[in-house]
């Protein structure tokens, strides 16, 4: 050991762990996913793609008649539910409802959702001639709705920037894109980022804690622009990592 070193660590002193790999995600593959609003084109959309990669999905609905209907349409053993059930069988509950029901339906499952971990991926929009706008909460964003709302729960913010179309394309096998996650514990936010890397073409990258989510939630308006204008459905990949 140098001198240089000695200063920098005492003798004796134990040994320093090495970082962490951000990449070192843990197994997710047995874990139930269930997606509230699980028969609106997101929802079902991402619903597919997690079944598909042989995850375990039950999609909710507030009928579940209407919930299992789709699920028979999506096959790879996805099951259908009422929302309270989807939520009470789920590991990981992935919220895709529209924006206009988002509080209330997590109010009203607030019981069913204790203790799990929740995925917002609800994006607060505006529409008028000029195109689609950001909406703000009074809480700050979706997320921080979503985690006022549900105290008991661990609340995560998560696939916002995909395209239903491409996700619902059978066509397709790989959707080239990453999957921006935001929360308040490390290892919620990993759980989430190896959810989002089952499904071929994505990865999940950690992205900030909930008060950074309004403004992830927002770019979706952006990228509507974009769709219209390129006739595309764009996502977003981030360099460097």
């Amino acid at each position: 050991m140098t001198s240089t070193d000695s200063a920098q660590q005492p003798e004796g002193a134990p040994a320093k762990a090495p970082a962490k790999d951000p990449w070192d995600l843990p197994d997710v593959s047995g874990l139930v996913v269930g997606v509230l609003g699980g028969t609106g084109p997101q929802g079902k959309g991402l619903a597919y793609r997690l079944a598909k990669a042989g995850q375990k999905v039950i999609i909710g609905s507030r009928a579940a008649d209407r919930a299992q209907t789709a699920a028979e349409e999506l096959g790879h053993g996805v099951e259908g539910a009422d929302n309270a059930e989807c939520a009470r069988r789920s590991d990981i509950v992935i919220v895709a409802v529209p924006w206009e029901g988002h509080g209330k339906t997590l109010e009203s499952l607030r019981e069913e959702l204790a203790g799990k971990l929740v995925v917002d991926c609800v994006n607060p929009l505006g529409f008028d001639k000029k195109g689609a706008y950001a909406l703000k909460p009074a809480e700050g964003s979706a997320a921080e709705q979503a985690a006022a709302l549900l105290p008991d729960s661990r609340v995560t913010a998560a696939f916002h920037h995909l395209s239903a179309v491409l996700l619902q394309d059978p066509e397709i096998d790989e959707i080239d894109t990453d999957v921006m996650v935001l929360g308040e514990v490390r290892a919620d936010v990993e759980i989430v980022q190896a959810l989002a890397g089952r499904i071929p073409g994505m990865r999940g990258i950690f992205a900030g804690r909930l008060r950074n989510a309004h403004q992830v939630e927002s770019l979706v308006a952006n990228l509507i622009s974009v769709n219209r204008r390129y006739k595309a459905h764009a996502g977003l990949r981030v360099t460097d990592v």
